[in-house]
């Protein structure tokens, strides 16, 4: 479905193609991955908080001093998770931020 170029003081605005159309670039001329990272590390940092409750309510099931101490240790070990997490996502960026730019000035 083709769409009409948007026009500001006579010039054409390029349009983004959507996630659907970078996934079936076969010629992987596009990059699909930056558009993913915000719901690469919504994801990574659900399925660490799944595993931090599933430590915590199997740690209150052996018994109740295990499950504060499970608590504790899965409060601690969500917030290194959500650092690590961070830290991944950004660096996966700036790759391919640098890779975008370095084939932008090859022209």
């Amino acid at each position: 479905m083709a769409t009409a170029p948007s026009y500001i003081e006579g010039q054409a605005i390029p349009r983004e193609n959507g996630l659907i159309d970078n996934l079936t670039d076969l010629s992987f001329q596009r990059f699909a991955t930056p558009r993913m990272l915000k719901q690469l590390y919504s994801v990574h940092l659900l399925i660490g908080f799944v595993a931090a409750i599933w430590v915590v309510f199997a740690g209150f099931q052996t018994s109740t001093s295990n499950g504060l101490l499970a608590l504790i240790a899965g409060a601690a070990g969500m917030l290194l998770w959500t650092v690590y997490c961070r830290i991944i996502v950004e660096l996966l960026g700036a790759v391919f931020r640098a890779a975008e730019v370095i084939t932008n000035s090859q022209g």
